[in-house]
């Protein structure tokens, strides 16, 4: 893969603008780097280029929680021009313990998924991915179902208790937190990036030959902004702790490096879920084999549920989505 254009979501601090140091610095010839508002973005970019003394970088202003924030980003890259080689959707947020929806009416933790929809099918519409384009969206080891104080819900039991078994409908129910979930946030975050999962194995059926999606935990990189909205004993105490206990954690640049390493990865494992073996938090990331996230039923419902939520119908030809 030529290592000409790439494009990082949530650059203005932690993991995404570490992922976009770290790609200058490995000969990538420009990265555009977005986060939430225009002055954030343009701080960034400044701070980026004098660590790195190269103009190789480009701000956006991008707000996955709006869908209008997405259709004006897009189209700035658009006016732009030439493809990206590389897409790393790396913005995202755990949640708190109270319950907090987008003005969309997205659960909070659910959102950037959504607008990652958007994004990466607003730029295949529009012709603006490589051949050989790599996308990565950040995954993490709650999925697996193996880490304390993370459950996630039981899709099937969920679904035969409210929605006769109709999985698109419980899962757009999660997504949009509606009354009949019974909110969590550990379960919130976990149920969130299981939907990741799904949402690469799901895509990746529907690609064009040659380029390829996964899902890659930068696994526990407490140094980020991440654990802002945790609760007080998960924030004050076990994230804390974890910063001194062999393996359970690393350096922000490590984490970020897990995004950069899936840019060497071939189409025969698009679709996975790379993270740490199970029971770790870091570690070399692998493929993960759990049953549940390789539930095709499953993955079928979470791309229906996202089309429905986001908008954005990305069925039958891929290459003619819209934004």
């Amino acid at each position: 893969m030529k290592k000409n254009l790439a494009l990082v979501t949530g650059t203005t601090s932690g993991l995404g603008y570490s992922a976009a140091k770290q790609l200058v610095q490995d000969g990538w010839s420009h990265v555009i780097v977005t986060g939430r508002s225009q002055p954030g973005v343009d701080e960034a970019v400044n701070r980026l280029k004098a660590e790195t003394g190269t103009q190789n970088f480009t701000g956006i202003a991008l707000d996955l929680d709006s869908s209008a924030s997405v259709k004006k980003a897009v189209a700035e890259i658009v006016k732009r021009g030439g493809p990206l080689n590389f897409l790393i959707l790396n913005a995202g947020m755990m949640p708190g313990k109270e319950r907090v929806v987008t003005s969309e009416n997205i659960e909070a933790s659910q959102a950037p998924l959504i607008g990652h929809h958007q994004l990466t099918m607003g730029l295949l519409g529009a012709g603006l991915l490589a051949p050989d384009a790599r996308i990565v969206i950040a995954g993490a080891e709650p999925a697996r179902g193996d880490v304390p104080m993370f459950k996630f819900t039981d899709l099937a039991a969920f679904a035969a208790k409210e929605y006769k078994g109709d999985r698109v409908s419980a899962i757009e129910a999660i997504l949009r937190s509606s009354p009949n979930v019974k909110y969590k946030n550990s379960t919130a975050y976990s149920d969130a990036k299981i939907f990741v999962a799904w949402w690469v194995a799901a895509l990746a059926r529907k690609l064009p030959a040659g380029m390829a999606v996964y899902a890659v935990s930068p696994g526990a990189a407490p140094e980020t902004k991440a654990p802002r909205n945790l609760g007080f004993m998960m924030k004050n105490v076990f994230v804390r702790l974890s910063k001194f206990i062999p393996g359970m954690s690393h350096s922000v640049d490590e984490g970020a490096r897990n995004y950069l390493r899936a840019s060497e990865f071939g189409v025969d494992v698009s679709g996975k879920f790379f993270c740490s073996a199970p029971k770790k938090m870091t570690g070399p990331i692998e493929i993960m084999r759990h049953p549940h996230l390789h539930d095709r039923a499953s993955q079928d419902a979470l791309w229906q549920a996202v089309v429905k939520v986001s908008g954005i119908d990305g069925g039958g030809s891929i290459g003619k989505a819209s934004i």
